[in-house]
């Protein structure tokens, strides 16, 4: 799983660099599977899902209010916005998951906060990632800290285990868990801890696509992930370089 979060973590790295006003999501999205396929993993999210309407693309591209799952295409992103980026790769049948948000160009002082404030609510739960805690503690920590600076937390959409598959038990939820409850962390597991933030309302839409996730109020949203490893020396994240 370490390699997993390595290929991954080297994948963020690329397609940050790349992101700029004038590119395509499409453009983002070959960048990053030219990356996980160099390193000979394949990318996660590409088939995802029903047969009947698989995940068609390496990355989930959301932009502005958009939360999670905006699937790339023609879309030419602007100064201004904020892009969401999440995807995910496997290594000898290992998978590793993360996302980010970045800012293209200028942006407005409320967008950049929000980015910095969802950076830091992952922070949060991850410093609870010790053996023995329980996801309750991660949930906690997560919401107090954001909505303490004022934003709300997508509830529907959660964190996870992850393995050998890309999504296991436990959820690992953002909100509405008190601390020392829910299953309790075990040396030798992996999760995925992903906050989403919104400015205005939590409640959420699915847009026509089927799959791109938007906030309900057209506010802006953010989103942050790692895999993160519970081992005897503390929270370990696998997809950072």
């Amino acid at each position: 799983m370490r390699e997993a979060g390595r290929i991954v973590g080297l994948a963020k790295l690329e397609v940050a660099n790349a992101i700029k006003p004038g590119v395509t999501t499409s453009f983002l999205d070959e960048i990053t599977e030219e990356s996980i396929r160099a390193e000979g993993a394949i990318p996660s999210f590409k088939g995802y899902g029903d047969p009947q309407n698989p995940f068609p693309a390496s990355i989930c591209v959301s932009v502005n209010e958009e939360i999670v799952h905006g699937i790339p295409g023609d879309r030419v992103i602007n100064n201004g916005d904020i892009i969401s980026v999440d995807f995910g790769a496997i290594w000898k049948g290992l998978h590793a998951d993360s996302a980010f948000t970045l800012g293209v160009g200028t942006i407005s002082d409320d967008a950049a906060k929000l980015i910095e404030t969802t950076r830091l609510s992952l922070e949060k739960g991850i410093e609870k990632v010790t053996i023995g805690n329980r996801i309750g503690d991660i949930c906690y920590a997560i919401q107090n800290y954001a909505e303490t600076e004022g934003y709300s937390l997508v509830r529907h959409y959660v964190g996870h285990g992850i393995g050998y598959s890309m999504h296991e038990e436990p959820q690992v939820p953002n909100w509405g868990m008190e601390p020392g409850l829910g299953p309790i962390l075990k040396e030798g597991m992996a999760i995925a801890i992903e906050p989403m933030l919104n400015i205005g309302t939590y409640k959420t839409k699915i847009l026509n696509d089927g799959w791109t996730v938007a906030t309900e109020d057209g506010e802006l949203s953010a989103h942050f992930e790692d895999t993160v490893l519970i081992t005897d020396r503390g929270p370990v994240v696998t997809t950072r370089i």
